[in-house]
């Protein structure tokens, strides 16, 4: 179970840093591409129109661009946290059959009666006690975590 979910962030990992740097590559080209294309476009306006109104279209232009980044980040922004919301209640199912699969596995229920005669049931409750305090505070944390923000 562990080691399954170990593999799964390895691989998004791998694959967050190869289009990160793939990412990181265009952008720079694009960069540089839009800064000749901005510059041409300026001296164009700014031999037939004049400084001023080469400044107040390049200033325009850069708005509008600016405007379409916030409008297409607060549509990715919405969509991921549907995305997640969804994931969260996903997975909230998966992990409450995942409990009742184990407890209903008579290998997990023998090694739980090996483990309490070996240890001895005098020891193993206050092992059981302190198990339940972690739990509950990793619960509280988790639930904290999943909790939307207020923003």
């Amino acid at each position: 179970m562990f080691q399954r979910l170990v593999d799964d962030i390895q691989t998004r990992a791998g694959i967050a840093i190869r289009l990160s740097s793939l990412a990181g590559g265009v952008v720079v080209a694009m960069f540089i591409a839009a800064g000749f294309l901005v510059a041409a476009a300026f001296i164009f306006v700014l031999q037939r129109e004049g400084a001023v109104v080469a400044c107040l279209a390049a200033g325009a232009a850069f708005l509008v661009i600016a405007a379409l980044a916030a409008v297409c980040y607060a549509v990715k922004k919405n969509q991921e946290k549907h995305r997640l919301e969804r994931a969260a209640k996903e997975a909230a199912k998966s992990a409450k059959s995942a409990a009742s699969t184990i407890f209903s596995d008579p290998a997990v229920l023998a090694m739980g009666l090996q483990l309490v005669r070996i240890v001895g049931v005098k020891r193993m409750i206050p092992l059981l006690a302190i198990g339940g305090v972690a739990l509950g505070i990793f619960a509280s944390q988790r639930n904290r975590v999943d909790a939307p923000a207020d923003e």
